[in-house]
């Protein structure tokens, strides 16, 4: 009896051990966020610079995703407008996917003013060496006995 026993049961482990232990079960869930790529763009392609064209812009070309792949789009003129720089667009990572930024126009006079300021400032930061002076300083505050001395 104790034999039986011992073969019933070595019977039924190889059983077990024969059997897959777990099912393995996956859920994937695919989100289509509208204009979000999951493929990366591939590299630019090199296109030469036509010569200048009065009155407009050149407008580089880029990749285009049609749903299913990546197809090129040449670049192109575009009329220019006065006061105005272009910015072209580009492919931006955003949610581990990619997303088309279109190119747009910005205004000179803004750019022109940004970068007059930064040089002015990194004018500044190499005369005075980078030190701070009593008329750097925030004029909402003076410690006390500066103002005397004339450091605020």
């Amino acid at each position: 009896m104790k034999i039986r026993i011992a073969v019933l049961a070595a019977a039924g482990a190889l059983s077990i051990l024969a059997s897959p232990i777990a099912a393995n079960a996956q859920v994937s869930v695919n989100i289509n966020v509208p204009g979000l790529v999951m493929t990366a763009p591939p590299p630019p392609r090199y296109e030469p610079l036509p010569p200048p064209r009065g009155g407009f812009v050149w407008v580089p070309g880029r990749w285009a995703w049609d749903g299913r792949a990546y197809g090129w789009r040449p670049g192109g003129w575009q009329p220019e407008r006065a006061g105005y720089a272009y910015a072209p667009g580009r492919w931006v990572e955003d949610r581990g996917g990619w997303r088309w930024t279109e190119g747009d126009w910005r205004r000179q006079e803004a750019r022109r003013e940004a970068r007059r300021e930064r040089e002015w400032e990194d004018d500044h930061r190499r005369h005075d060496g980078g030190h701070r002076h009593g008329h750097d300083r925030d004029r909402d505050f003076c410690p006390p006995g500066q103002a005397k001395k004339g450091n605020c």
